[in-house]
């Protein structure tokens, strides 16, 4: 692996780590980055990059969801050391350089909508958040409802998202002269959104829509009450962080707040970095 040479180089050390679950490198001076928890000894590998809530089974509501013989293989097998980086949220590649970048990219299409700008992030069940036509009438109802305190809402549907999901919004909301639906065909707006948007919906299920919003404004969050496990852990300390607030349909979306960002990215990438010098890996601005 050659060194890294660039202006920015947190950023080809974000890509690293995230494009790589498992990263080896020259074996005499750093052997594994491992993202996420590896499920086994720790001691393995020279770093480790988790989320917080991987460690959810260690706690002792987790400790209670767990039948006894599952214990060895669900929980970790150790809390964590100092090879260890504990991240709130998932990494990703969202942080102020792509953020700008997006505005630009986008100014022509986001810069002129009314303001504030809602956008409304739909994602699909998981075994841990399961949810259907029902969790899509209830987020019809209360989007109905605070819509007249938004400028624009634009609506994107991901991989994930059933049918049955999609269509009820769609027929809902495809006349309506606030809001946009996109088609699913490129060009992807999920960037441009994260630049401009005043405020972000999100579905409880993605881990990953929820942290990269965040890093850049104020997430409202519908479903939450039906996550389980890890992920029911994940929006309490959210919550208690003051980045995200539930989506009830009385809110005035015009009306926001503010908190320190979430930058797990860019800690982790920081953390990586040290990782190397200490190894005499010497990185060139």
């Amino acid at each position: 692996m050659s060194l890294i040479s660039s202006n920015d180089y947190r950023r080809h050390v974000i890509v690293l780590i995230i494009v790589t679950a498992q990263v080896l490198c020259y074996r005499s001076s750093f052997s594994y980055c491992e993202i996420q928890h590896p499920r086994s000894h720790l001691s393995r590998f020279d770093l480790v990059i988790s989320p917080h809530h991987d460690y959810y089974p260690l706690t002792p509501e987790g400790k209670k969801q767990i039948p006894w013989f599952l214990h060895g293989w669900i929980t970790p097998r150790q809390p964590p050391r100092r090879n260890v980086v504990l991240t709130l949220g998932a990494l990703h590649q969202v942080d102020s350089d792509a953020l700008r970048c997006a505005a630009s990219a986008w100014h022509d299409e986001l810069a002129s909508l009314c303001k504030p700008l809602l956008v409304v992030n739909i994602g699909g069940p998981i075994r841990h958040c399961r949810y259907g036509a029902d969790l899509a009438k209830q987020l019809t109802a209360s989007l109905m409802n605070v819509i007249s305190t938004c400028g624009s809402v634009r609506i994107s549907f991901s991989r994930r998202t059933p049918k049955q999901v999609s269509e009820i919004l769609v027929r809902e909301f495809h006349n309506h002269p606030k809001v946009y639906i996109w088609d699913g065909q490129d060009p992807n707006p999920h960037m441009g959104h994260l630049a401009w948007a005043d405020a972000f919906m999100i579905t409880a299920d993605s881990v990953s829509m929820l942290s990269e919003a965040c890093s850049t404004g104020p997430v409202y969050v519908i479903g939450a009450e039906r996550c389980t496990w890890k992920f029911a852990y994940f929006h309490k300390c959210l919550q208690e962080r003051g980045m995200v607030r539930p989506f009830t349909g009385e809110e005035n979306i015009a009306q926001t707040w503010t908190y320190p960002p979430l930058q797990d990215t860019r800690e982790a990438a920081e953390h990586v970095i040290r990782a190397l010098a200490e190894r005499g890996w010497k990185l060139q601005p």
